[in-house]
Order: C-alpha cells, then structure tokens, then sequence
C-alpha cells in the first residue's frame, strides 16, 4: 500500500496557530506595501485577499485530510541533506521576493504597466497552483520542507492523487502559484525572481530523486510506471 494506512485523528492543535497566521499576514502586507511606498494600491490589496483566502481554504483542505503535515512542515527535519536545507532556504527568499519586486513595478515605478487581462490571467494561476500545490499536500503525509527519507515516519512511495500523472507535482504547481502571484500583481519584472525559482526547483527535483531512488524502497518501480516529472509528454 502506498498511501497512509491509518490517517490520523483530526485535531485543531495540529493547524498552525493564530500567531503563525498573524506573522503571515504582517510579511505580506510588509512586503507588498512598503516598496509599493502607499496604501492605496488596489491591486495589492485584491492580491492580499485573494491569496489569504486561498490559504484558509488550504488550511481547512489539509486539516480534514492530512493534518499531520502541519508539524511535519513546521521546521526543516532531522536528516534533511545540507544542501536541501540552503535550496529550500533560497526557494522560500524566491517565493517572497516575488512581492517586493511585484510592489516597486505596478505598485510604484510602474516599470511596465500591465492590463487587466494580464492580471485575471495571473489569478487563473495563482488559483490553479495554490490548489494543485495544496492537492499534492492532502495526499501526500510525507511532503515535508526538504529531503530526506523518512524512516521515523514509515516512508512510502505515494502515486495517488497528482502523483499518479507526475512525480514531482508540488514543484510543478509552485511554479504556476509563483508565475500567477506575478501576474495577479500586474508585474512581468516580478517573473524574474519565478526564473530564479524554476532553475532552483529544477536541481532540486534531480537531487531528490537521486535521494530517493537510492533510498526509498519502490521508487525505481514507481518511476517507471510515472514517466514524467512535472509535465507530462514534455519532462
């Protein structure tokens, strides 16, 4: 079997707390508004809502489905590889720095204005990656911050869910999540820093299969039934 056997009790101790979530909101609105240098911004304050309601639909999507992933997720694990702990490290600056830079173009400078349509493209994305990332979480009990075989958590090979079609959908969505918070601020300069991030994802994707083939009982043959690893018919 490759799915939890035996999911967990749901309990709300296990979702992260209202001061985690607090702490959230203040980077957001920090790391929109102040480059944007005001607040009357519309499309940062459409972007702020719009992206913590998708993160309560999340929290509410993984609680009733996989609520361990909360503490597993909480800080980097015991046995996680040194260079997963600086990549991961580099792709959460990535993810944020989308904002900033998002904020200084539409929000201020207006480097390159953007239409509306650029802008409800963008939250087609955002809206698709949040929830195909988020679909890849529910299923799978193991999608911990970095790599590292999990024997202290009865490791298995997950091909349920997304991970029946590719093998590495989390990376895969992140980079539709990060392209659309792009868009949905009205920034083609804050595609830059999601460049970054699809480089970044891509070594990372190697050196994790690399880990797990050598280390998770399955892999191999689950490799050979799911071809592709983020795109089918492409890679």
């Amino acid at each position: 079997m490759t799915e939890k056997d035996n999911p967990p009790g749901r309990s709300l101790a296990a979702a992260p707390s209202i001061g985690s979530l607090a702490v959230t909101v203040a980077v957001l609105f920090a790391a929109l508004f102040w480059p944007a240098g005001r607040l009357d911004w519309p499309r940062g304050w459409i972007f702020l809502g719009a992206f913590l309601a998708l993160t309560a639909i999340a929290i509410v999507w993984i609680w009733r489905t996989n609520p361990e992933l909360f503490a597993a997720r909480s800080r980097y694990q015991r046995g996680t590889k040194r260079w997963d702990a600086v990549v991961a490290t580099l792709t959460i600056i990535l993810f944020v720095a989308i904002l900033p830079v998002g904020a200084f173009d539409d929000g201020r400078f207006h480097w390159a204005p953007q239409s509306d349509w650029v802008v409800l493209a963008g939250y087609v994305l955002l809206i698709t990656g949040y929830f195909g990332l988020t679909w890849a979480q529910s299923v799978n009990r193991h999608f911990e911050p970095t790599v590292r075989i999990q024997t202290d958590r009865d490791h298995k090979v997950i091909d349920t869910g997304p991970y029946a079609v590719i093998r590495h959908p989390g990376y895969a969505f992140a980079i539709v999540l990060g392209a659309g918070m792009a868009l949905s601020l009205g920034s083609l300069y804050a595609l830059i820093p999601v460049g970054l991030l699809v480089v970044m994802l891509f070594g990372r994707t190697l050196g994790e299969e690399m880990e797990l083939r050598r280390g998770l009982k399955g892999y191999e043959e689950y490799m050979d039934r799911v071809r592709w690893r983020w795109v089918p018919g492409i890679w």
